[in-house]
């Protein structure tokens, strides 16, 4: 080898400095990017390939850091009851958030500004007793929202699924619903599948609009619709939910006709005739037994 060789990889001072110079970068972005994936993965989780299971941990609060570039975060089976505000704010690449199975009774305003990637979000069995307006601000990418078995869930805002135009699937099954509001669901032009079985429907004038919405609207109305039945009135108590017809809403749509109105006039003067000669008589009576008794009185004397 010649002598041109020895200055870049001989024994000498000058040779090592040059390959050190060469091998830094190297060590370096490796050291970092070694540390960097070590420090971000918080403890009791497992992270590889951009997924990050913290599952079944019996954790109470969220883990505080997560690697950069999380898309699938799993905090299901866990004993969370609370998420701090902006606390996906630094995971632009998330896609799908897992929080089954914990003890949440609400999400933080705001909470999904920055994740405007994220496709999956599951919150079934918690304890949600509503669904806020704007719940799911920002979430615009959202193709399947999961909130079973929340037996607390009351009540959804009309305008909790607003802006969510690419949800295929919604599931509100296995929950506390006695109705549901049309204006929830006219402004997801994209959902397919909606899974409502298992709530205590009022199947009362207020359920037809939505009934018709159904029919008309959704593709598959998911396999659960022999599990939708109606809790209340007694008339249709136990009846699937979907075996409602038109016929069922009759009574809804009755109308009074010139007769109508009529005969209730004609009933209405009628009672307050007979009321009025009522209290003549009464009245009449009433006079008659004070006279007798004073007149009664004036003899004893």
């Amino acid at each position: 080898m010649g002598p041109g060789c020895t200055w870049l990889w001989g024994e000498g001072p000058q040779s090592r400095c040059a390959s050190a110079m060469l091998l830094a970068p190297f060590l370096v972005a490796v050291a970092t990017a070694f540390s960097g994936a070590c420090a971000s993965c918080p403890v009791l989780c497992i992270c590889r390939s951009q997924v990050v299971d913290c599952s079944g941990q019996r954790l109470f609060s969220v883990p505080p850091d997560l690697p950069l570039d999380t898309r699938n975060l799993s905090l299901a089976h866990n004993r969370i009851a609370t998420i701090p505000p902006g606390y996906l704010t630094c995971y632009a690449e998330l896609r799908v958030l897992d929080l089954r199975n914990n003890s949440l009774v609400e999400l933080p305003a705001g909470l999904f500004l920055t994740a405007k990637r994220l496709v999956h979000l599951d919150l079934s069995y918690n304890n949600f007793s509503h669904v806020a307006a704007n719940m799911f601000q920002e979430a615009h990418g959202l193709a399947r929202i999961d909130l079973s078995h929340n037996p607390w869930l009351r009540k959804v805002h009309p305008q909790a699924f607003r802006g969510l135009a690419q949800l295929r699937d919604l599931d509100l099954s296995y929950g506390g619903l006695s109705f549901l509001s049309l204006e929830a669901l006219e402004g997801l032009p994209g959902l397919v599948t909606l899974q409502i079985g298992g709530n205590p429907w009022v199947c009362g004038c207020t359920m037809e609009p939505l009934l018709k919405w159904l029919r008309n609207r959704i593709q598959h109305c998911s396999s659960d619709s022999q599990l939708a039945e109606c809790r209340a009135p007694p008339e249709v108590e136990g009846a699937p939910l979907f075996s409602l017809t038109e016929e069922s809403f009759k009574a809804c749509h009755l109308t009074l006709t010139l007769d109508d109105y009529l005969f209730i006039a004609f009933v209405g003067f009628v009672v307050s005739i007979a009321s009025v000669a009522t209290n003549f008589l009464l009245g009449i009576t009433a006079n008659c037994c004070h006279r007798w008794s004073k007149a009664s009185e004036d003899e004893e004397i």
